[in-house]
């Protein structure tokens, strides 16, 4: 899953926080609680720019300490990005992978972009598949 941690500072009894690894992500809120929920729009928002192909996703860094929470986006921003990242660690393109899976190269894009994305399971599973990727849907309540 793609998760980035938010720094949290409490100032004159609100909450604002900062992704360190996405520079100008930050976020208010009047609680922590409500700061967290901000900082998941905020995230996604973020990551949206990785609408242009070309745009790199910046990697995750572990911080220790109380102040460092880590931040899941909306599904629906990363999904396309995890389908990104695994075809790019497997050295193809996209001509590539639209072959392997026997669709087109705009499926694939459409496939990998933010908030334009909305794979199957089906889907899902044959890009894990020839992707050589593992594949884990799990409903927690």
């Amino acid at each position: 899953m793609i998760q980035y941690q938010i720094r949290i500072h409490k100032e004159d009894g609100a909450f604002w926080g900062e992704f360190p690894d996405l520079p100008g992500c930050f976020t208010i809120g009047d609680t922590r609680e409500e700061l967290l929920e901000q900082a998941r729009e905020a995230l996604s928002l973020y990551l949206e720019e990785a609408r242009d192909p070309l745009w790199k996703i910046p990697e995750a860094s572990h911080r220790a300490g109380k102040n460092y929470e880590w931040i899941t986006p909306y599904e629906d921003v990363a999904i396309p990005l995890m389908i990104r990242q695994a075809r790019l660690k497997k050295g193809i393109g996209q001509r590539q992978l639209a072959k392997l899976l026997g669709i087109s190269v705009q499926q694939i894009q459409r496939l990998e972009t933010p908030g334009k994305s909305n794979p199957t399971v089906k889907t899902l599973s044959a890009i894990s598949r020839v992707l050589n990727e593992q594949l884990e849907i799990r409903l927690v309540s």
